[in-house]
């Protein structure tokens, strides 16, 4: 158990220096100008990014998250999130990284989205996910992956992942920013303020006004 913990946990750190210090000129964040910008989440103004806590705030435990608990309650896509980007680890502001803990209980998907500020690359710590990626010719990429397997998603292409295993699933993803965005392709569409109008959405899927309003209804209902 140990070596395959101690495995595990290398390659998530390899995956992060890879993901970050080969390509400084490709970077999706500028770089710092200084050590350490623990993000103030609180303060006043509002910049591309956030400012930094006055260095005789920062203390130790700035630097660390903790990504070990089990998740207690998921979602309606039986889909848990443990933030690890700027506003729920405020250390990798400014650092041009961030990273996540996604859980899948049994059946669970994190639905087709892309992330318009971020390339991301994942590793499965637990069970078995299918992951698929739908490049801009819209050519279909998947494959299952078990505890140890990597995958790359570019930037701003449509992904998902779903649990198929016969029990829960784990995998972590890493950005090459700290707020790497996200864009749900049906929140996109349906859940808008103000909605977009069903003409569109009928047209565009080529479907009746009854199918768009049965779809904003389940997902109100959500």
């Amino acid at each position: 158990m140990y070596s395959s913990s101690a495995s595990l946990f290398g390659l998530l750190c390899g995956l992060i220096v890879l993901l970050i210090l080969p390509f400084p000129s490709h970077a999706s964040d500028p770089d710092p100008l200084q050590d350490v910008c623990i993000a103030d989440l609180n303060a006043p103004i509002s910049i591309n990014g956030f400012p930094c806590k006055p260095d005789s705030e920062v203390i130790s435990d700035d630097f660390f998250t903790d990504f070990s608990k089990n998740p207690t309650t998921f979602d309606v896509f039986k889909r848990a999130v443990t933030l690890g980007d700027v506003s729920g680890f405020p250390a990798v502001n400014t650092q041009g990284v961030s990273l996540f803990r996604i859980d899948l209980d049994v059946g669970g998907i994190n639905p087709p989205h892309t992330h318009p500020r971020g390339t991301e690359a994942g590793i499965v710590t637990r069970g078995k996910v299918l992951v698929g990626l739908v490049t801009t010719n819209n050519t279909f990429f998947s494959k299952v992956l078990t505890p140890g397997m990597v995958f790359l998603i570019p930037r701003a292409l449509i992904h998902f992942q779903l649990n198929v295993g016969k029990g829960p699933a784990t995998f972590i993803p890493i950005f090459n920013t700290q707020n790497p965005g996200v864009s749900d392709s049906l929140t996109t569409l349906f859940d808008t303020t103000p909605p977009i109008p069903n003409e569109v959405l009928t047209k565009s899927f080529r479907v009746s006004d009854d199918v768009i309003n049965a779809i904003r209804k389940a997902r109100a209902s959500n």
